[in-house]
């Protein structure tokens, strides 16, 4: 840079960002869920996959794991458990990829089970995956009300029939019940009945709903309900979006550009835990074509074991943050990474 003729200047005055603190996808700062540290003898990272072997294995003593037929069928065993629950192939050849070279080698401490072992380390390699990056959603909206960054703006994103309207009813609810102001943008102004739907909603929690006739312009639409909320002092504008293939990038543009004029502080993706590997594709397209700060899971009341969830968590680097349980308002609930791991291997 010298011999370009570059100078050195000092850095600008109040430049001190944290560059290793949460920040969302427009740059403001989330409060992280802190997990537990781990690390045992045989803890290691391995592509952002944690194996933490814990206190089964010793430094000394015991005998080797060996690569055995054993070994290989009760690591087959796992990876069924896995697949079973819908977790995606990408994941769980990861995952198991990871543990079982972490796993050969170490030394096996007297008395020990390799079996326990091997599952007690596998869902702290799973739980691993889930906390990553994992942040607060009600905490973080409180954080920028108190910052006085208003309205908090969070839009909501993902294909058709995953729940879009429902979760933005449920999330107003939410708030409500925790005592803030909120105002919902009725985005979906493609799909036939979901002004309707959102209007319905809103009356019933008695909030205020922005639409326009159907095939208005949803960028605007989402600009009046920040406006409006803006004006009144109302904490948060939830801005429902028409449902995107992920694949269609003329569809994926006009999204973007409701999200360059509502500039939200958070953008969520809304999956489906019955699509299973589909919701993983579609997340991971998504999060290449849009960018997203977290994902809300939903019909987790179904038979669907959430095994997505971890996949997107895995495929995108993006938390859960919330989960759809029920038809109810209340059945919304913030994901916990042990109660999805206890649906797994019930």
């Amino acid at each position: 840079m010298k011999k370009r003729g570059a100078k050195a200047v000092k850095r600008l005055a109040g430049s001190n960002v944290d560059l290793h603190m949460m920040r969302t996808t427009t740059g403001r700062q989330l409060v992280e869920v802190k997990s537990a540290p781990t690390g045992g003898i045989g803890s290691v990272e391995e592509d952002g996959i944690t194996i933490d072997l814990g206190g089964g294995v010793v430094e000394s003593g015991g005998r080797v794991i060996k690569d055995s037929e054993a070994l290989g069928n009760l690591m087959e065993e796992l990876e069924w458990i896995m697949l079973e629950s819908d977790i995606s192939s990408d994941a769980v050849s990861a995952v198991m990829g990871a543990l079982e070279r972490n796993l050969i080698g170490q030394r096996l401490r007297k008395g020990a089970d390799l079996s326990k072992v091997l599952e007690a380390s596998l869902k702290r390699a799973l739980r691993g995956i889930l906390n990553a990056g994992y942040w607060d959603f009600y905490a973080s909206i409180q954080s920028f009300i108190e910052k006085e960054d208003t309205p908090v703006v969070i839009m909501f994103v993902g294909v058709n029939g995953t729940g879009k309207t429902t979760t933005v009813a449920k999330v107003a609810h939410n708030l409500q019940q925790r005592g803030l102001s909120v105002i919902a943008a009725a985005g979906d102004t493609f799909r036939a009945g979901a002004i309707e739907q959102l209007e319905t909603h809103c009356e019933r929690l008695n909030i205020r709903c922005v639409s326009s006739q159907r095939g208005g312009d949803s960028a605007a639409i989402a600009r009046d309900a920040v406006d409006s909320a803006r004006a009144k002092g109302i904490d948060v504008v939830l801005v429902d979006t028409a449902g995107r293939m992920q694949n269609k990038s003329n569809l994926m543009a006009e999204l973007e550009k409701v999200r360059r004029v509502a500039n939200p502080h958070l953008t969520l993706f809304v999956g489906d835990a019955l699509a299973g590997n589909d919701a993983v594709d579609q997340a991971r397209n998504f999060q290449q074509m849009l960018k997203f700060d977290g994902a809300v899971l939903t019909k987790l009341d179904t038979d669907a074991k959430g095994g997505a969830g971890l996949s997107i968590a895995h495929a995108t680097g993006q938390p859960i943050v919330l989960c759809g349980v029920g038809q109810e308002y209340d059945d919304l609930i913030q994901f916990d990474p042990d109660w999805l791991l206890e649906q797994l291997f019930e």
